[in-house]
């Protein structure tokens, strides 16, 4: 079959599941299905033959998880599972075109080609790169294939939850938007997470942006949503329900076709019966325009930035109980004192304290104020994060600084884990997506620049990347040694973001010393610390300011504004040294 002409006037129907149907037939078999090509290769013969014969034009290799890390064992043993699993498929194919079928890598590595380099050797002609949650190892990937063969049809295809992104954050239109102006790819779409109906949603939109016909659209979605049902995960979604849902996809423009987890032989013969007589119908499909969430609230911090104004930020950290009495007196006075934004950290150093996010709604509310609340990556998957996200926007919150976030601490870690879906990078995008998709309120993000960073090189490479996930401006760690000044000079030579140069006071002997052993990406001088020692209160604060306004005038012509930290809520000095930079 030439797959290119076959879906210009059909769609093309691929088979089901293989792991999950593997697992309801045979219950037993706690192995990784890939594993069955070796030991069972009759029952995978069996599967095969059962979506075959149920109407399926093309099948999929065994394969999915065929790689060393999923598999934990040898790439010797994979080759084997590889090999075992393609000509399991192509004895059993008949007529239908077999596709080598290759999942994501829990870490990507070169093991990747080495897969691909496997299938064609075998004589693979037909690829698909399915659940991926990014496209990034799949240009080269394609690439090299179409090197080796021309000819060959290379499919890729997205987990994507109902509201159009993937576990990384990102955006299926615009992982879709890439893959299409890839030559080498023939075939793009989405599958598993999601249920058919809420895949059709997503389906209508991407129709058009495939009008060219450069690309066949694929969607393949799971039988529905999965229950536990005497501790196994089980889907039971209808396969009447399924081809019902296909058939709006048929009509939608969608080219091919297919099951993810869940879909059984069933879910596809009667998908089969709906295809039987229908040919492609073309659809006008028109993209409704994306939704507009109003504002009332001016981001004034913002536009003042933008309108090449000096700002300045105040961080305030969140008490560690529900007494905030203290907090928001501390936040008026630092408005009346002349602040433009308030920055809230989210429990830094991995230690709880009330929610940042919370803080900066009450904040907004109660006292006009614009708010900067610290986001990490730390404790929220994606679906956490993206529902925060939107309660900021409904508070008319339109600031958020990104940060990876401190590591739990190895004491705490036997009953807190922390999270990590994704780094601040990909969070930046993320939140960027959001607005431009019209879910929320245009955000300025804030990201975090670590002047004192040993391999500054990195870093600043780390930045860039950041900035052009969409954050306007970096905050960055305080700046105290000749070195973190010269790093500051760079970053502010490379990178066309905002700079807010970072001060904190140093409030005693004691205080230099903790900051300077134990706060990560805190360097301060000897000297600087020697200068506080034997001082009382009220002289260790007098050259605190002292300090503080030397090194804020330092940097002043490599900034575009400055970050202040208030330390252990001295709001008191907080005033002094903003009095004394006016």
């Amino acid at each position: 079959m030439d797959v290119k002409e076959y879906i210009k006037n059909h769609v093309l129907l691929f088979d089901g599941a293989m792991g999950t149907y593997y697992a309801t037939q045979y219950p037993e078999d706690t192995a990784k299905c890939e594993w069955a090509n070796l030991r069972h290769p009759e029952r995978i013969e069996a599967i095969h033959r059962a979506y075959i014969e149920a109407g399926a034009k093309a099948i999929k290799t065994n394969t999915f998880g065929a790689n060393t890390q999923v598999c934990e064992c040898t790439w010797d043993e994979v080759s084997q599972v590889i090999t075992a699993g393609w000509e399991i498929a192509k004895r059993t194919a008949g007529n239908a075109e077999v596709f080598a079928d290759i999942g994501p890598l829990p870490e990507s590595t070169a093991e990747y080609q080495d897969i691909v380099k496997q299938f064609l050797s075998l004589g693979a002609t037909r690829f698909l790169f399915e659940t991926f949650a990014d496209d990034e190892p799949l240009h080269d990937l394609a690439a090299y294939i179409k090197k080796q063969n021309p000819d060959a049809y290379v499919m890729v295809s997205f987990a994507a939850t109902p509201d159009g992104f993937t576990r990384q954050g990102l955006s299926v239109r615009t992982i879709l938007s890439r893959v299409r102006a890839d030559q080498n790819i023939d075939a793009a779409g989405l599958n598993c997470v999601s249920g058919p109906l809420h895949l059709f949603t997503l389906a209508k939109e991407l129709v058009p942006d495939f009008a060219d016909g450069e690309t066949a659209l694929s969607i393949m979605p799971n039988a529905g949503y999965p229950t536990v049902q005497n501790g196994r995960t089980v889907f039971d979604g209808s396969p009447a329900y399924f081809a019902a849902r296909c058939e709006d996809l048929i009509a939608s423009g969608v080219q091919i076709l297919g099951g993810c987890c869940g879909t059984t032989p069933e879910h596809i013969r009667q998908t089969a019966g709906i295809l039987q007589g229908k040919h492609l119908r073309k659809t006008d499909a028109i993209r409704k325009p994306a939704k507009s969430i109003s504002t009332t609230v001016r981001n004034r911090f913002a536009e003042k930035m933008q309108a090449g104004k000096r700002v300045i930020a105040m961080e305030l950290d969140p008490p560690a109980d529900a007494n905030i009495d203290k907090f928001m007196t501390g936040a008026r006075h630092l408005k009346a004192a002349g602040v433009d934004a308030i920055t809230i950290a989210d429990c830094p150093v991995a230690r709880v304290r009330v929610d940042s996010s919370l803080l900066a709604a009450k904040l907004r509310r109660e006292l006009d104020i614009d708010p900067i609340p610290h986001m990490t990556c730390r404790d929220r998957n994606i679906n956490a994060t993206k529902a925060l996200l939107l309660g900021l926007s409904a508070e008319q919150v339109h600031n958020v600084l990104v940060v990876t976030g401190d590591p739990i601490p190895s004491a705490a870690r036997d009953e807190v884990k922390g999270v990590f879906s994704f780094n601040s990078v990909v969070l930046a995008g993320y939140i960027r997506q959001l607005s431009e998709e019209g879910l929320a309120a245009p955000f300025h993000v804030y990201g975090a620049l670590n002047v004192n960073a040993r391999n500054f090189d990195a870093e600043l490479k780390k930045a860039v990347r950041k900035q052009e996930a969409g954050v306007c401006a970096f905050l960055t760690q305080p700046v105290f040694t000749d070195r973190a000044f010269e790093n500051l000079a760079r970053a502010h030579e490379t990178l066309q973001a905002a700079i807010l140069g970072g001060v904190i006071p140093i409030v005693s002997h004691r205080n230099a010393l903790f900051m300077s052993q134990e706060m990560a990406g805190i360097d301060i001088p000897e000297e600087i610390v020697e200068q506080y020692r034997d001082l009382d209160r009220d002289a260790a604060e007098d050259l605190a300011v002292e300090l503080s306004v030397q090194l804020a005038r330092r940097m002043e012509s490599v900034t575009e504004g400055w970050y202040l930290i208030t330390p252990f809520q001295r709001v008191s000095l907080m005033e002094r040294i903003l009095n004394a930079l006016r």
